[in-house]
């Protein structure tokens, strides 16, 4: 059986996006799809290899790429990839040979001049680069490689590790790059990216980590596969871990350590560099700090009736993926539909909220912010239902301007939620935005799926001064969410000051922007540098002041002066690069201004070795004997991308998006190949007619809708008031009959009372597993129950056990 397709290329402004899943590129098509382009030229990049280093909760990465020119002609091969956005990078260096080249940090113009200028005089030469509008992407290019040669690159980097909602660290290596959406008439030229479907990498990673603490691991977990965790002594304080063979580069490369006791405040004094002068950042000691506040239980124990809740969506093409591979029926659209559904059931009576939802365009629920009622809250459900990944491309900007352009409501905090899976190419802009409204709100970010951008979802909840999260493989959008929420419930924090007792000889220079926000059990890094003499059994303290519900509080870190030992620099190079991202952001209009922090931020970066957005790493190799000749062959090396996002998001026909053009040509090319050629019809109406043996595997492919899971189902079904209503569609949800639910009730207890109690034994009974989902609509249906002081709440109990087969105890229903 042949059947007829036709792939209606749309076009939203200047992002042309593909619509039909077409997954025409399996079985023996495949090895045709496997090249870069349809020329089916050669990849130089041969293998990457990485070595990670964990010291508690600091990673340094040292990533080796392997690079052969197996033509017959020099060449120039260049790789766009992803980096963690907060990343210090400072070691880049190549071996040719027995001949290793060190390369400098320099003004990123002098650089690409002294690369140019090498390349033109016949000369190796090596640049490394981030890019102009988002921090997490990085060009890599390495010239002159001749015929025959290989070159091996060496890369460093340093970053912090974040603390997620379970206490555990996470460390992600990016090895997914998405195309990014440039919206239109956005500043600043965009980064050709040349990518391929993950399953097509034409190279290989290994990946190794050594994870040492004084705190003992408890376990180290990855949705990668990864051999068994080996401990190096028996105090369990040391430990490594290998990535098992065969990644397939279909997502990130993440681990998540967790220690005993890991809310620890702790404080790291490391010692200057010898070479470098006193007085200087690098010449100085740096201390890094981590500030664990531990707020009072009774605080904590309660959640605040008030706020203006804004949720933003992303409802952009490429949501229409699948969460991952393994469940291609869950889509991010459809995750952050169930993910909304939570949200509106959890928010308090008194409090505000709107439903904002972005692509090449933007829309909104109500005109402004309402009062969450049953009647607003009803419309905005029916509203989320007819949410689709429909809206185009991934602007951003526009609805953000808007939502800031409202006037914030008087005793009501606007806390602002940002779904998206960050394919933007305009972060920088977006996250300046967001830093300049910090005053007015709190921002929490989440990145849907794999590939999305770190400097974009971890720059929104720091400069809002929120929480971000990630929702990665088989990750449930839900508890993060809901976690987050709980957050945005806490009381806020107010009047935060930081002050610091050193001995009279010592004086301290920040180097972190202000704590603007702290969470309960979220940790605070703070970098100062430490200038002047101090006797070796000196000591510091720094105590950290400020309000929580009108009640001062504090808490106070004693650390010793004393050098730590077997650091390196790594403390200097995480400050350094705190500082230049602070001076970065401050770089507005004031041109002259703007001079003065840029050659600051160059000044800095050249001093601590640290890459900036102004400088790039550059080595030439000036030992060479011999001109190389001929003229170089450009090798765009491919980044993994995911396979659905290619055809979910079929972006490569604009320049815009960051496709280099090599990879439309693979994909042209893949498709082309498994279609037979049939009509060429007319060019301009951009349609492409494909017809072949599919059978019905296209049908196949599209996402099923599945049933709606039992607890959406039962929590859909509770009014805004936190009650559920006696109805044949409750009984449906618990498994029962109408009969069966009405029988059991007491007389005296009225209908409302009797179904609330049901829907929590049930949720305590059969949903324990993710009481961090329904925790919070559960807290407002007991405080209803509380509230009406119905009689025989016991009895009922009871009868709801008998009826569900549970054994839920009244007290942990909170009634």
């Amino acid at each position: 059986m042949s059947m007829m397709y036709s792939i209606v290329i749309l076009d939203h402004g200047r992002i042309t996006s593909l619509y039909v899943l077409v997954n025409c590129c399996t079985g023996a098509k495949m090895n045709h799809c496997g090249l870069l382009t349809a020329k089916k030229e050669p990849v130089p990049l041969k293998s990457i290899e990485v070595e990670l280093e964990v010291r508690d909760h600091v990673a340094t990465v040292v990533s080796t790429l392997l690079y052969e020119n197996k033509e017959d002609k020099p060449l120039e091969a260049v790789f766009v990839f992803p980096l963690p956005g907060d990343a210090a990078v400072c070691h880049f260096s190549a071996k040719i040979g027995q001949t290793q080249i060190v390369a400098e940090v320099k003004e990123k113009q002098k650089a690409h001049e002294e690369y140019d200028d090498a390349l033109s005089s016949g000369q190796q030469a090596f640049l490394l680069e981030e890019s102009d509008q988002s921090p997490d992407i990085f060009s890599l290019s390495v010239g002159s490689l001749p015929p025959g040669e290989s070159a091996s690159i060496r890369l460093e980097y340093v970053t912090e590790l974040a603390v997620q909602a379970d206490d555990g660290l996470r460390f992600c290596l990016p090895a997914v790059l998405n195309p990014r959406y440039q919206p239109q008439g956005s500043e600043g030229g965009s980064v050709q990216v040349t990518s391929v479907p993950a399953s097509l990498v034409p190279y290989s990673l290994s990946f190794s980590a050594r994870v040492s603490s004084p705190r003992p691991i408890s376990k180290v977990e990855s949705k990668c596969s990864l051999d068994p965790l080996q401990y190096l002594n028996t105090e369990q304080t040391q430990a490594t871990v290998k990535l098992a063979a065969g990644h397939k580069f279909d997502r990130d490369v993440e681990l998540l350590i967790y220690y005993k006791d890991a809310h620890q405040p702790t404080a790291v004094v490391e010692a200057g560099q010898a070479s470098a002068k006193p007085g200087t950042l690098m010449g100085d000691p740096v201390v890094m700090l981590s500030l664990y506040p531990e707020f009072p239980q009774a605080v904590m124990s309660s959640v605040a009736s008030c706020g203006e809740f804004v949720f933003l969506i992303d409802r952009s093409g490429s949501m229409d993926c699948p969460m991952d591979n393994s469940n291609q029926q869950e889509t991010r659209i459809g995750s952050a539909r169930d993910t909304l559904l939570l949200l509106l059931k959890s928010l308090p009576m008194g409090c505000y909220f709107n439903i904002y939802s972005f692509g090449s365009s933007y829309q909104h629920i109500f005109l402004k912010s309402v009062e969450y009622s049953e009647k607003t809250m009803e419309e905005a459900l029916k509203k989320v239902e007819e949410m689709d990944a429909d809206l185009g491309g991934t602007e951003i900007l526009e609805p953000l301007k808007h939502i800031y352009s409202q006037p914030c409501i008087p005793s009501q905090p606007r806390q602002l939620f940002v779904f998206t899976d960050g394919e933007v190419e305009n972060t920088k802009e977006v996250i300046n935005l967001v830093r300049d409204n910090s005053g007015s709100h709190r921002c929490f970010s989440f990145g849907i799926g794999e590939g999305a951008s770190s400097a974009l979802i971890n720059g929104l909840a720091k400069e809002g001064g929120g929480h971000a999260q990630f929702i990665t493989g088989t990750d449930r959008m839900q508890p993060k969410v809901m976690q987050s929420l709980r957050f945005a419930l806490q009381p806020a924090v107010v009047d935060i000051s930081v002050t610091w007792d050193l001995p009279k000889a010592v004086s301290v220079t920040v180097l972190s922007p202000p704590i603007t926000t702290i969470f309960q059990g979220q940790r605070s890094l703070v970098y100062a540098q430490l200038t002047g003499q101090s006797p070796e059994a000196a000591e510091g303290c720094v105590t950290v002041k400020y309000s929580l519900t009108g009640h001062p509080s504090q808490n106070q870190l004693r650390f010793s002066l004393k050098p730590a030992e077997d650091t390196g620099l790594t403390v200097h190079r995480l400050g350094a690069r705190t500082l230049i991202r602070s001076l970065e952001m401050d770089i507005g209009n004031e041109v002259e201004q703007d001079e003065g922090v840029k050659q600051k931020v160059v000044e800095l970066s050249v001093q601590s070795g640290v890459s900036s957005s102004f400088t790039a790493f550059i080595a030439v190799n000036k030992d060479d004997s011999e001109a190389i000749q001929g003229p170089l062959l450009r090798r765009n090396v491919p980044a993994p991308r995911m396979m659905f996002a290619s055809y979910c998001t079929m972006s490569c026909a604009s320049s815009d998006i960051c496709y280099a053009d090599d990879s439309c040509e693979a994909e042209a090319y893949c498709l082309e190949e498994c279609c037979d050629e049939g009509d060429e019809g007319d060019e301009s109406d951009k349609t492409l007619s494909c017809s072949g043996p599919f059978d019905n595997s296209f049908e196949a492919a599209m996402p099923k809708q599945p049933r709606r899971d039992p607890l959406l189902q039962l929590v859909s079904l509770q009014k805004a008031s936190g009650c559920w209503l006696l109805e044949p569609a409750l009984a449906a949800a618990l498994g029962k009959t109408s009969e069966e639910v009405e029988n059991p009730k007491p007389s005296v207890v009225n209908k409302e009372v009797w179904a609330t109690i049901l829907a929590l034994i049930w949720l305590h009974g059969f949903k324990s597993d993710v009481q961090d989902e329904w925790e919070l609509l559960a807290m407002k249906a007991a405080s209803w129950l509380c509230a009406q002081k119905a009689p025989c709440v016991t009895e009922c109990v009871e009868a709801g056990n008998a009826l569900l087969g549970c054994k839920v105890q009244k007290d942990s229903l909170g009634i």
